[in-house]
């Protein structure tokens, strides 16, 4: 979500810097170690920040297009993320691209070990009654390219990890093409059109 379909806006060495968070390692496994009451609390200041920066979410270019384009082809959207349930959704309604996504196809930290681990992937194919190699055959449209693929799309290396370790092909989002994580990638793309576009070859 952040940074795949909304613009990247999230600066996280300010907000472990803000949280009282060791510099440059993960913020969610960081709480983890903390004492329970401690992480209540510093849990709760997370989600005042994040809530913040929901608010502030953009749409990444041709994001709409790209959720028309798979929608109209009868694949099925979901969301796995690092972020809260709550704040995913108010992120995708300031965007404007909620009405893609049930509140069952987003998989957030409160439903399953977040990301890098591969929990969240496995369990939206659980829901959809899919496997890593099939999401949905038997609604897809067999005239459609790649109708029988699952496909995970990111822009850091905890989505591409997750990705591969549940099996899944994997896509970098990069508008900047440098694509840091070459072994976990199946597909580098530079913007969303790009990604529209693998649809079609």
């Amino acid at each position: 979500m952040d940074g795949t379909l909304t613009h990247a806006i999230h600066d996280f060495d300010a907000i472990r810097s803000q949280l009282g968070l060791p510099a440059g390692q993960p913020i969610l496994e960081s709480i983890a170690k903390l004492p329970e009451q401690q992480a209540q609390q510093i849990n709760q200041q997370l989600d005042e920040l994040e809530y913040d920066l929901a608010s502030q979410a953009t749409a990444q270019p041709h994001s709409d297009e790209l959720l028309a384009l798979l929608s109209k082809n009868n694949c099925k959207l979901g969301i796995v993320t690092r972020n809260g349930h709550g704040i995913a959704k108010a992120t995708l309604k300031a965007c404007g691209l909620d009405t893609y996504f049930s509140d069952a196809s987003i998989i957030s930290r409160e439903c399953c070990a977040p990301k890098p681990e591969p929990d969240g992937i496995n369990l939206l194919l659980e829901r959809w009654s899919a496997d890593a190699g099939s999401a949905d055959e038997s609604s897809a449209d067999e005239n459609s390219a790649d109708s029988d693929s699952t496909v995970m799309v990111g822009d850091h290396w905890f989505d591409l990890e997750s990705g591969k370790r549940a099996g899944v092909t994997t896509v970098h989002l990069d508008p900047k093409g440098i694509f840091e994580w070459p072994n976990e990638t199946d597909y580098a793309v530079v913007s969303l059109q790009d990604l529209a576009a693998l649809w079609y070859e």
